[in-house]
């Protein structure tokens, strides 16, 4: 059945509802020809369309007063296929906000669009996002409970919206779970630190990588190298996210897979050596400005902002700790073996070709089998890390016993 949808958005003083309308059941409630064509449709009826969605959303507070409504953003959404043809849908933004000392997380919804005239509708009301409440817009809308006709009584009944108590601890650490899953999922960032790390252990001369450099030589350079990520990536996620400098996202994600490419060229051969830091730090500052688009569609108020940064940036550095914790010791030992040489060169060789499908995709828009490939072997990782532990152990060995002989 094409039922409405509400889905809320709950903010510190206020709720943001986004309304989900389909036009076949509005056109009969309404009186109106939306559904005929969505050609033009808010041009030519939007005034009607939002005095309607105001008298029939009247949210109140438990004792009865009422909440402002103002009615945003409209806009017609058209689909077609071949079983039900085509569907048109209503979407409006709207802000819901209390009364002053009112709760906003605990109100009555007195909602009835469509419903009053069509007795077969019912509105799904769902929370999209509750920073407080640990609920973020990337997972799936948590459902609050439906609004539909009381045929017993032949009523009405308004939905009693109780959500749970929310603090700041919540969403703090809902954003440092964001920040895992972020890099977790993140191929691409992963890719690029860890191909910038490849050659770390390893001494250069004459534009050519040679040997191990020892522990404490590969130690100092990887902490640099991380260090200097952190701080680029730390930057421009605290100025993206606060709007303070904006890049458009394609762009960003271009620069993104050519960081990888030229981590993954300096790998196979030093193109700078010793300023690895300085290129962590360059990339760093790009990378910073992908991951706060992900804390600017949140649209949280500044108190909420500053902590999510904190968390976020949190998750971000314990996801590449644990990585790094992973990786590392055995990049270390297998550079003590001289085949440390060709997985140097397959790893980087892997590495520019993923950045290549990955730059093919991001400047034309178009997936392709380069970067599918990737994300596929990418799922593989564990295994990839498994393999890569009982390499370093047993090329270890090998290399030992033939130097005692």
């Amino acid at each position: 059945m094409p039922n409405s949808v509400v889905l809320l958005t709950v903010h510190s003083d206020y709720i943001s509802a986004e309304l989900q309308i389909p036009l076949s059941e509005l056109q009969a409630a309404i009186g109106l020809a939306v559904n005929d064509s969505s050609a033009q449709l808010i041009g030519r009826h939007a005034p009607q369309l939002r005095a309607y969605l105001v008298q029939h959303i009247r949210p109140k507070t438990r004792d009865g007063k009422l909440w402002r409504v103002t009615v945003g953003a409209l806009k017609v959404h058209e689909t077609q296929n071949a079983i039900h043809g085509v569907y048109r849908e209503l979407t409006a933004q709207l802000d819901l906000i209390p009364p002053a000392d009112a709760d906003v997380r605990k109100f009555i919804f007195d909602y009835d669009a469509v419903l009053h005239q069509v007795v077969t509708h019912k509105i799904l009301v769902s929370v999209s996002q509750d920073w407080a409440a640990g609920k973020l817009a990337e997972e799936s809308p948590n459902q609050v409970g439906v609004i539909e006709l009381d045929i017993v009584n032949n009523r009405i009944l308004p939905l009693l919206v109780n959500l749970e108590p929310g603090n700041s601890w919540k969403g703090f650490l809902s954003m440092v779970r964001l920040g895992i899953q972020h890099i977790a999922e993140g191929t691409d960032h992963l890719l690029f630190l860890l191909v910038l790390l490849l050659p770390a252990p390893l001494l250069y001369t004459r534009r050519r990588w040679t040997g191990f450099g020892g522990t404490r030589y590969s130690l100092s350079r990887l902490l640099w190298i991380v260090t200097a990520f952190t701080a680029g990536h730390s930057i421009t996620l605290l100025l993206g996210a606060f709007g303070w400098v904006r890049l458009p996202g394609q762009p960003v994600e271009i620069l993104i897979a050519l960081s990888i490419l030229i981590s993954a060229l300096h790998a196979m051969r030093p193109f700078f050596p010793g300023k690895e830091t300085w290129i962590a730090a360059g990339f760093g500052l790009i990378h910073g400005l992908a991951f706060a688009n992900t804390l600017e569609n949140l649209s949280l108020d500044a108190g909420s902002m500053a902590l999510s940064i904190l968390g976020f940036n949190a998750g971000i550095e314990l996801m590449q700790l644990l990585i790094i914790l992973v990786t590392i010791p055995w990049l270390i030992l297998l550079s003590r073996t001289p085949v440390y040489r060709s997985v140097r060169l397959t790893g980087a060789v892997l590495a520019a070709v993923a950045a290549i499908a990955w730059t093919a995709e991001r400047v034309t828009g178009n997936a392709n089998a380069g970067g599918a490939v990737i994300e596929r072997i990418a799922d593989y990782a564990p295994f990839i890390l498994l393999a890569l532990a009982v390499s370093a152990v047993y090329f270890t060995l090998k290399t030992r016993q033939a130097n005692k002989a």
